[in-house]
């Protein structure tokens, strides 16, 4: 893709891009992690701004630096600091620094390794940094579990402690961060694994890190830009007309199933694909089409042949409430037969893991329980390394692959770096909305005016469906603090579709 997008890398880069800014870019570590502090600091008083008392768990390394730092800029602007040290104060270099002068200016360090939350209001989480690399026990884990079962807001300084930044995965436990301020670059573990429920609310400060200094860090994730949707969704000709949207036919909704593919169909019309054509069991056809007029509803009853249709198709998307029935396997033969780019889900994935083939020009949408039939992993083995398994299921089926789940990852055969959404809420996790997904990917891939590149469709795709499901989770009738999360439905996504697709 020709679209530069924020790379988000791992670990060593992270070191790597320090150490260049260290020795090439004038940026004393000292300086870096005093930028760091003030970070922290200001956003806490953006966020908490009635904050009068908080609580610093600082570690003996540079995040606990950090925590010295802050706590001294804290005590500045009248804030009631105890600063804890539960696995002993900094012994060298920077941290050190930071601790005397924070010492100096009378600051008091308590070293007993059980936490006291007095009178807190906030904790500020500077016990262990990225650089972890076994899993926690003792004191620190003791630690992390009282931070935890405190009730109190945390922000963490550069990444929760006990999180794992290479691989989202707790070692065994990891704070739970209100908010994280990560620092330089973002990093790979906060998208991967259980990374998400822990960072909480996630901001980056490169910390005036020059670009030079990343010129050799390869990312691990791209974030998927609004810049990339932007440009696959431009404003429409005057003197367009609905032929030049795009033609999906939608194949799916066996007997007794018809909300699935009723929400497929409308959500490529939502997402402005120009003619929708809805293929399914004949007992829907008629609901389907009086619910939903502006979608045209073909009920089969598997004795005609729909493959006039599908040549006339610009995408077909297959899978939606299709079921395993003899009806389904005949539909979704008939699919596989043609020759035209194909969006494949639910049912029609479950098909494809009992008789699996390679075709080239399709995109596939496994939710995680997907991924391990068509892969014959288990769904711990999934989560427990999600860009493997993206990259296993592209390669082993030739595909474009939308891995589906909280940071869904797209990636294609060839595609070195996978990308990943950094858009959508909780209240996605809700029947129907892998259906409306399957449509906007569909209408989007549908829509393209150049040449039909899989890899941006489903990503743009993708995007939408998260930016359409936050806007209707925050809706304009709550505070941006007030998440209406609980409750959201796919339908309700139809729409907020309309903005997400006009950029």
């Amino acid at each position: 893709m020709n679209v530069k997008l924020p790379p988000i890398l791992d670990t060593a880069a992270v070191r790597a891009v320090d150490a260049t800014a260290i020795s090439r870019g004038g940026l004393p570590g000292c300086l870096l992690m005093r930028k760091a502090a003030q970070s922290l600091v200001d956003r806490l008083g953006q966020v908490w701004p009635h904050v009068r008392a908080v609580l610093v768990v600082a570690g003996p390394g540079n995040n606990g630096g950090d925590g010295y730092l802050v706590a001294r800029l804290l005590r500045e602007r009248g804030v009631v600091v105890r600063l804890v040290a539960p696995l002993g104060r900094p012994l060298v270099g920077d941290a050190l620094t930071a601790c005397d002068e924070y010492t100096a200016a009378g600051g008091l360090i308590e070293e007993e390794a059980a936490i006291r939350l007095g009178d807190a209001q906030l904790i500020v989480d500077a016990l262990l940094g990225t650089g972890l690399t076994r899993d926690l026990g003792g004191a620190a884990l003791d630690v992390v579990r009282a931070i935890n079962a405190s009730g109190l807001p945390v922000i963490a300084a550069d990444t929760p402690s006990g999180l794992d930044t290479d691989t989202g995965l707790a070692r065994p436990e990891a704070v739970r961060a209100t908010e994280t301020i990560t620092f330089v670059a973002d990093k790979i573990g906060f998208h991967l694994g259980v990374g998400p429920d822990h960072v909480g609310i996630l901001h980056t400060d490169t910390l005036g890190v020059p670009e030079f200094a990343f010129a050799d860090a390869m990312p691990r994730l791209v974030a998927i830009s609004e810049t990339l949707v932007a440009r696959l969704l431009p404003r429409r000709r005057r003197t367009a007309h609905k032929g030049d949207h795009g033609r999906v036919v939608v194949v799916g909704g066996g007997a007794g199933m018809p909300g699935a593919v009723r929400l497929a169909g409308e959500a490529a019309l939502r997402a402005g694909a120009g003619l929708v054509t809805v293929v399914t069991h004949p007992s829907h056809a008629s609901a389907i089409a009086m619910s939903r007029p502006e979608l045209i509803s073909l009920g089969l009853d598997g004795s005609g042949s729909m493959r006039a249709l599908l040549e006339s198709a610009d995408v077909i998307a297959v899978g939606p409430g299709l079921g395993q029935t003899a009806w389904a396997r005949d539909l979704y033969a008939e699919v596989l037969e043609c020759g035209r780019p194909l969006v494949v889900d639910a049912d029609a994935l479950n098909l494809l893991a009992v008789m699996p083939q390679r075709r080239g020009n399709w995109i596939l949408t496994p939710h995680p329980g997907e991924a391990s039939r068509l892969l014959g992993w288990s769904v711990a083995a999934v989560q427990a390394d999600r860009l493997k398994a993206v990259d296993e299921l592209a390669t082993r089926y030739d595909a474009t692959v939308v891995l589906k789940g909280a940071r869904t990852l797209v990636t294609a055969p060839g595609c070195t770096t996978p990308l990943v959404c950094l858009a959508g809420n909780p209240g996605m996790a809700t029947a129907g909305m892998g259906d409306v997904l399957t449509g906007i990917i569909a209408a989007v891939a549908a829509q393209q005016t150049a040449a039909l590149n899989l890899l941006e469709a489903a990503a743009v795709g993708v995007q939408v469906h998260g930016n359409a499901g936050d806007l209707a989770a925050y809706a304009e009738a709550y505070a941006a603090a007030h998440a209406a999360e609980r409750g959201l439905m796919a339908s309700d996504l139809m729409q907020s579709l309309r903005r997400a697709v006009n950029p």
